[in-house]
């Protein structure tokens, strides 16, 4: 789990870099930068994707998606093969021209999520408020920590040679 969220921050980190970049060339040179990756739409709109935060409580597991700007019909959350999918689209401002420098990413985002098995999948919840999706997995009752009682038993004498 540790991994994928590291891998994530390097991701984040690199899209912003490649972003950076790819919006130099564009305001030098008056086109699209070639990076690789495909075009979605018209314009240079590339998929990013947005920051996840997860966290392990007690009975569930707990995660933020940083998602400013982004309307509830913009985003969509999806559960496949102990996949959490979440896609949408933020749009930029009417007001923003080709010119414009920004240091938040606009246009499609795409992030998976690797589930561990014993999430209760069937009573995911989720909530977008001030630009933050909260999504809570309830753990099931078996991979909830349990005490084991200890039974003490009866003292053994030691043997003398």
């Amino acid at each position: 789990m540790t991994s994928s969220v590291l891998t994530g921050d390097v991701r984040q980190t690199l899209d912003h870099f490649r972003r950076s970049v790819d919006q130099l060339f564009e305001n030098f040179y008056g086109f699209p930068a070639e990076t690789g990756r495909a075009q979605i739409g018209p314009g240079s709109q590339w998929m990013f994707t947005p920051a996840v935060e997860t966290a392990w409580g007690d009975s569930s597991l707990q995660m933020r998606v940083v998602l400013p700007g982004v309307t509830q019909d913009s985003v969509k959350v999806t559960v496949q093969n102990n996949q959490l999918v979440i896609e949408g689209e933020r749009k930029a401002p009417d007001s923003f021209d080709k010119n414009a420098f920004t240091q938040l990413a606009y246009g499609k985002f795409y992030a998976t999520v690797t589930l561990q098995a014993g999430l209760d999948l069937d009573k995911l919840t989720c909530r977008l408020r001030d630009g933050i999706l909260d999504i809570q997995i309830p753990m099931s009752e078996k991979m909830k920590p349990r005490q084991i009682q200890i039974q003490s038993g009866e003292q053994r004498r030691s043997i003398s040679a």
